[in-house]
Parts: structure tokens; sequence; C-alpha cells
């Protein structure tokens, strides 16, 4: 292809890329390569290369060329328009304005949509003022909720008005982009001094990149309330699909994509070197991991190869890090604290040795609370009429929902049960109507399975799945339907529901039904191995390709004939719940599995043995990213009874608290996981997200070598862990003790006796005395913002805890209306809202106090019961709840 625009592109690579993509999507090729035939221009024809030369093998299955083409071309047509277009270099545009997709959401026509709300609002103003106009434009759209880690695209996060920290940057970017301004999403993929991580979004504009919140406005651009955490980080990255070759520093080079290292922009920062050398010390080429704790196991932020003189080296923040590196069969790890710049890591064939290691992991070390970029008053107010502006926008968008009448008079019509319509429809949101057409549509006979088929799904799932969707698995699969109460379960779980994994839900029924004659169908219910084994035979298997497994929709992944393996396990699931075979994903290890005789079967895939390059590009063998909300991963909890009923050959392993740790709660992915070694690396079992309930009981695993670990994370950031390590044998019991070390300190005095201006708030119009014999908790809340709904989610989910505390909770806000937002049945008789009218009570103690600066909240008191402030927090900190219940413990602890 002769061209006479490069854009900065390695053409060679490009091009040969997108013949090896080309060749790959042949079973698709009048869909997605026709479209190489029509009248485009040199400038159309290369970019449209260079997004399937890099784009995911799920996307070639999923999506038509059309849209592609549609895509391309409004991305020229706005550059050509917009007044900043022509600033804009063609190497930032083609990596950080053209792209289709962020991350993993499901892509749909959100730019188009987006930029014709946009553009007269922005199409007038300095490039400056158009990101801030459009970060106005997205907080109108949507805020902040806990959900689960599927990422929604941007067209459903402005239907239901919500989402997590990584959608709303997906639709920060996209609306940004839109306009034909550069932007990125930026991770930090897991914080280092609390449980959790963030997402926020660089654009670039006036030709330096600037940082600001998705959905949560600032009135200057660099600036958030993420921006003090951020000086903890150990690493902010994002991801370009392309070979990338810009000014940042890369953090990990893949064939299809680069992650690329933003941290220096945010945190103190220093190199860090790693040599990885065998046994006699001469140096390896090994993959090494840079591995942080964070949710009880340690996950790596950063993996790339150590060059041939086996060094490797990342920019990284001063916290302490567990280097873990491998090579074929030789693996080894090494603690690398926050002040060392040099770390070896010594590679084995054996490296595991059974027994407990205790360790202290430390983070970096918390920044002093400033000000902030100095805002003048006028300024400030203004941007807070355009808040609240925007949440009169979203409220009266919300208003437009289905409603509790509506809903009980639809339940009614249909002789459907009142309450259970409610939970559904008003989950949904702004897709209640779409679901509530879909029951209305749907004969009255099988109104009773419809219903039961969305309550099998994901509440997410109520969100953004259609009708058209709906009914192709209520047609396909009410044949099969039991009225026998014994199999309803399992039939509504494996059969009936159409989510597998954390795939987009899409249609699937009437094409797998499609491929094989009643006959067949038949057989197959008989024999689901032979199901496998014919799917197996028809598609060809690449784990080195796309950065997320499990992406492609059944029914489009079988189309194309390539996949990940995941993938492939998940098309049989969807082809077997077609034929009506009960099939799931093993919730511990995601082994493809179906019901026969009484018990669940293991699919019995021909082991894959794929390569590590794929047509001569190398890969690194990259590992599940990480850059999710943690604390929302919470899969549906399988039956216990179901855990057992497998297969012969595994091993169990029962979980026991130690003696010493009799008072301690455990929780998954809280304080404690399991992770199997696997190819040199272990790999977290997947029990769910905070589960409690798990001492004692049996479950089933893998044979092979494990790893306990269980940990404590104290007030200041660090982590007092424990590792355990054993082995799982078949037919065996394994008993793993839960042991929790922990860190007693002194509650310090921070300001003796509260400020009179803070009392006479607090009382209100009450008699009595603000003081309590349990002391009392101050905070400042803004319900707006991300970090004040992880601390009301704290709260709500220990609320056992509070109650027995029972001292009195002071909710403080700067407004009436902000107080209503907070409005919740929270800790009812313990919460009491009051008004800090233009934060004057909150400009008074931060004269008094040093640990106070500016208005960032949350901000936190513990005020004993001679009202002296005995602990004070401000800004985001996940783990804040547990911080205040230990002081307050301590606070209640008799003194020798």
């Amino acid at each position: 292809m002769t061209v006479t625009v490069s854009y900065g592109l390695d053409l060679d690579k490009v091009n040969h890329k997108f013949e090896w993509k080309r060749q790959q999507a042949a079973r698709r090729k009048l869909s997605l390569f026709s479209i190489f035939e029509l009248s485009l221009t040199d400038e159309e024809q290369l970019l449209l290369r260079f997004l399937y030369a890099y784009m995911p093998l799920h996307d070639l299955a999923d999506y038509d060329g059309e849209y592609f083409l549609r895509h391309v071309r409004h991305a020229l047509h706005v550059r050509s328009q917009m007044p900043w277009g022509a600033s804009v270099p063609d190497e930032i545009f083609v990596h950080f304005v053209l792209p289709y997709r962020v991350n993993n959401e499901n892509i749909d026509n959100s730019s188009q949509i987006i930029y014709s709300e946009l553009v007269d609002r922005v199409r007038n103003l300095p490039m400056t003022e158009a990101v801030l106009e459009t970060n106005y434009w997205c907080h109108e759209r949507a805020t902040y909720v806990g959900t689960d880690i599927r990422t929604v695209s941007p067209l459903t996060i402005m239907r239901t008005a919500q989402g997590r920290c990584g959608e709303q940057s997906t639709l920060a970017v996209t609306a940004l982009r839109s306009i034909g301004i550069p932007a990125r999403q930026c991770y930090t993929p897991r914080w280092a001094h609390c449980d959790s991580n963030h997402a926020w979004v660089e654009t670039w504009a006036d030709g330096q990149w600037h940082y600001l919140g998705a959905c949560e406005p600032e009135p200057v651009l660099d600036e958030g309330w993420f921006r003090l955490p951020a000086r903890r980080a150990m690493l902010v990255n994002t991801r370009v699909s392309a070979d990338y070759t810009g000014p940042e520093e890369v953090c990990s080079r893949h064939p299809w994509y680069t992650e690329i290292n933003m941290l220096k922009r945010y945190a103190p920062v220093h190199p860090l070197t790693v040599h990885t050398v065998d046994e006699q010390e001469r140096p390896i080429s090994a993959e090494v991991q840079f591995q942080l704790y964070n949710a009880a196991e340690f996950s790596p932020l950063a993996t790339m190869k150590s060059d041939s003189t086996g060094r490797a080296q990342l920019t990284t923040g001063y916290g302490d890090l567990l280097i873990h590196a491998r090579a074929g069969q030789r693996w080894g790890e090494t603690w690398c604290r926050g002040d060392q710049s040099e770390v070896t890591v010594s590679l084995g064939l054996s490296s595991f040795a059974e027994g407990s290691i205790d360790w202290k992991m430390t983070a970096p070390v918390a920044p002093p609370v400033d000000e902030g970029q100095a805002v003048s008053p006028e300024d400030k107010h203004k941007h807070e009429q355009r808040i609240q502006e925007g949440i009169a926008l979203r409220t009266a968008y919300e208003a437009g929902f289905l409603n509790r009448e509506e809903s009980a008079q639809l339940a009614a019509k249909w002789q459907l049960p009142a309450e259970r319509i409610w939970k559904v429809l008003e989950t949904a949101r702004g897709n209640s109507r779409e679901l509530a057409d879909f029951l209305e549509k749907t004969v009255s006979e099988e109104r009773s399975l419809a219903l039961r088929l969305l309550e099998s799904m994901r509440p997410k799932d109520w969100q953004d799945t259609f009708e058209p969707v709906l009914q192709d698995h209520l047609n396909g699969s009410k044949v099969y339907a039991t009225l026998e109460e014994a199999e309803r379960e399992r039939f509504d779980r494996y059969v009936l529901c159409p989510r597998i994994h954390f795939e987009m839900l899409s249609e699937y029924r009437a094409y797998f039904q499609s491929l094989w004659s009643l006959d067949k169908q038949e057989d197959y219910r008989r024999h689901p191995q032979q199901l496998a084994a014919d799917l197996e035979a028809e598609v060809r298997i690449y784990n080195q390709v796309d950065r997320y497994s499990g992406m492609a929709t059944p029914a489009g992944a079988h189309q194309l004939g390539v996949m990940d393996a995941l993938s492939r396990d998940m098309m049989f699931v969807a082809a077997a719940r077609s034929l009506g075979i009960p099939a799931r994903l093993e919730p511990l290890q995601l082994q493809p599995q179906y019901w026969q005789h009484g018990g669940w079967t293991e699919v019995q895939f021909t082991p894959h043995l794929e390569a590590d390059e794929v047509d001569g590009y190398r890969s690194t063998g990259i590992a599940e990213d990480a850059a999710n909300d943690i604390q929302n991963i919470r899969p549906e909890p399988e039956h216990t009874a179901e855990f057992t009923s497998v297969s012969s050959g595994k091993g169990k392993v029962i979980f026991r608290l130690a003696a010493a740790s009799a008072d301690e709660e455990a929780g998954y992915y809280r304080n404690f996981t399991l992770a199997r070694l696997e190819d040199g690396a272990y790999r977290t079992v997947h029990f769910p997200y905070g589960e409690k309930e798990m001492c004692d009981k049996p479950y089933d695993v893998i044979p092979g070598a494990y790893r306990l670990t269980t940990g404590t994370r104290l007030s200041d950031g660090s982590v007092e862990g424990r590792f355990m390590h054993f082995h799982v044998y078949p037919e065996q019991t394994t008993k793993a003790e839960l042991l929790f070390r922990s860190e007693q300190h002194t509650v310090p005095l921070i300001h003796s006796s509260l400020p009179d201006q803070v009392k006479s708030i607090l009382s209100g119009n009450e008699a009595e005395s603000v003081a309590h014999p349990a002391g009392c908790i101050i905070t400042w809340l803004e319900p707006e913002r991300e970090p004040t709904k992880h601390l009301l989610r704290e709260l709500s989910e220990r609320e056992s805890e509070w109650s027995a505390w029972g001292g009195p909770v002071y909710v403080l806000t700067s407004t009436l209306q902000d107080q209503e937002r907070i409005a919740t049945d929270l800790l009812s008789g313990q919460i009491h809202l009051r008004v800090d009218q233009n934060l004057n009570m909150l400009s008074g103690l931060k004269e008094t106090m040093q640990q106070i600066r500016g208005e960032q909240r949350p901000i936190v008191l513990v005020v004993d019961p001679y009202q002296n402030i005995r602990y004070a927090q401000q800004g985001y900190k996940l783990g804040t709840g547990s911080d205040l219940l230990q002081v307050l413990e301590q606070l209640a602890a008799p003194h020798e």
C-alpha cells in the first residue's frame, strides 16, 4: 500500500500485523474487510489498517467493518471541524483520539452521540476550557456507584446515570475524544496504602498533558480528590493499542499493545533495577513481575522481560514490593524495600518450601495535606453553582425512571409478585422501560419464566440488556424448563441464565440451535463431552493476543473461529445451555463443567501448548489485569454442596482460624487469599469477594503447591502479613490455618478539648450536651464524591459493630441539599445530620489542627468521652471504617 501520510507509525509493522489479523478473521472476511473495496482516501485506509492491526480478536469477532469505517470518518471529520484539531500532533491524534475503545467496555456508537450533545457547548471555547466544560457535562450524566468488574459502555453509563470509576473515566475519555481532544484513562492498578485502586483521566490541551477526575469536575485542571493519594502510588499507567514510541517510560511492552508509566507526574519516584540470575548467579532473561500487596493478594503492577544481561528497570514510588521472576521451569522472588534501588532475584528449579513466613510491607509515606491550587472566591462560587446545576439535571433525568407505583401497577397487570418486579425495575434504572416492554410482550403463560430469566442474571445486566437478547434466551430455553422444584434451581442457574462469566450478554441460543439437527442435539445431550470435542475441532486458540480473556460473545467467537481459551470454555457453556445441558465455569478455577449423572463433570479439552510467539512477535505472558475496582468484585456465591459435587482427583482445603486470631473476622480478598503455583507464578483461587463464612468447610481444589496469604492493614497503610506454603494432594484434605498478625498502638491525643464552636453546631436544637460515654465521630462529607461514598459503604458493611459501640456519628455537609442526598437508614438512631454552612466550623478547626488543611473531604474525627480529639483523617483512604472501629475499641479498653 502506497500512502502519503504516516501519522508517525511504523508502516511495515502496521501492515504486517494487519495481514496477520486478516488471516485470522478469514471466516468473517466479507463483514470485516469488504470496506477496503470502497473508495477510501489514503488517510482512511491507513487509519483503518492501524485499528485492525492492533484490535483484539474479540472485536474482530463481534463487530463489522462498517462500524470501524464510520468511526474513522467521524474522527477525521471532528479533527477538521474543531478549532484545536490542527494543533493536535499526528502521533497524539492516532493514539489518543482515534481509538474506538478506552479499555474493556463493550463498544457502541457513543462517540457520535456524545459529539452531537457536546459540540455546541465547546466549539467556541479555548481548548482547556473545553476540557473543563466536557467534565461538567460528564457530571450531569453520571455519578459514582460501586459495581461489579464488568465495564459497561458509555451509553449505558449515560442511560443509568451512574458507574464506577473505571466506567466514569471511560465515559470522560470517550467524550473528550468525541470532540477531538486527546485523552487517556489512567490507573493506579492497586493502591499501596489501602485495598483498592482508582482510575481517572489525562487529557492533552494546548501542548501539555493534564489530569482530571472523571465526572467529578474541578474549576481547574490538575486537581482532584485523588491528588494526594496518588502521591503514595507505586505506578500510574495506561495502555496504548500500538507499538507506541512516545516520550513516556514503557512499563510493559507486548506485541499488540504497550503500557506506559506516568507516575512521575503524581508522586516522588526513583528507578528500581532488578537483576535476574540462575542458581550459579549467571544472568538469565526472565519475566519480572513487580508485585504489590492489595486485597490480601500480591498483584503485578507491571510485568516486563529482563534483557539478555538479566536486567529490568521500573520507575516506581518509595514503598515496598515483592519481585517475582520466572523463566521456563525456574522461578524465584525477593522483597524490595522502598529505599532500595537495586535487587537481585535468583531463579531455581525448585523454589517452593512448605512452612510459614512472616513479613511486613510498608507503603509510601503519606504526604502532608495541603490546600491545592488557589481558586478565587468568584470562580469557586461559580463552580459550586455548576455542580448544583449538574446534580439537578441528573436528578430530573432520573425522575423519568419507572417508579415503585408504576412497577406495582405493572406487576398486578402481569399477575407477578410486586416486590420481585420492583427489585428488577428499580435496579435497571434507565433501562427499566426496556425490561418492562420485554415482560409486557411476553405471553402471559411465559411471564413467570421471563421473570426467572431476569432474576438469573446479575443486577448490572438489567441495565444494559435489551429485548432481542432477552427474547433469544427465553425462546431458546423454555422448551427445557422443568416443573420439578428439585431441578428448578439448577435449571435457572445453569440453563436459563444467559450469563457465563463477565462478558457482555448477547444472543446465542438460536444461533447454536441452528447449527445441528435435532438428532445431533439429542446426541450432544447424551454425550456433552462430544459437543466439547466437536467445538474444539473448529477453533484455534491464541492466549497471548488479547489483553483481556473471555471477552468475545459465544456466537461471535464461534463464527470467527479464533479465540483465547477462556472464550472457548465460555463458548462451550453457551452451546450446552442452548441445548438444555446444565453447564458452568467451575467457580474456583473457572474450568468448564457440565451436569451429568448427578454431579459436575469437567470438560476434557485437549491440552493446549501455545507457543510464546505469534507470527514472530514474542509475548511477555502478561498476567490478568488488576485495574478494576477490587472492592466490587462480588461474584455470586455457589452453593457449598455444589462445590463438592465434582469429578474425582481433586484435593480438599479446610480453612481454620488460629487460636490467636479467634476474635478476627476472616474475609476473602479482605484479609486472606489462597493462590496455586502454576508455571512458576501464583494464581489466586476465585472464591467470592468478601466471603466470610469459609472456615471449617471443605473446598475442592486442584492438587498442587499453594500459598495462603493473610494480612492486616494498619492505620498508616502498612501491612503485617504471613505466607503459609503447603501442598494439596489428590483425595486428601489439607488444613490451612488463618493467623492474622497485628500491631498494637497507643491512641494519641491529637487535640485537647473540642472547640466550643464545634460543640454548638453539633448540639443543634437538642438540649443535651454532645458529650457521650462512648465518645463520638464527627465527619464532613461530600455526597457527590467517590471517597464519601466509599466511607458510607464501609459504615453500612459493619453496621452491627457500630451499633455495639453505640456512640453518635455527626455527619456535616456544607448545604442542606447535600444532607438530603445522604438521607439513609444507615445507623438509625446514631447518625445526626448537620449543616456547616460555608464550612465555617471546618475553617475554625483548621486554624487549630495541623492535620486538617483545605476542604478536601471526607474529614473524620474521633472524639473521646472527654471531648478530646484522638483520631483525624482527611481525604480518600479505604479502610477508614476499620481504623475508626480499632481506635474506638482501644479507647474503650480498660487501662492498667
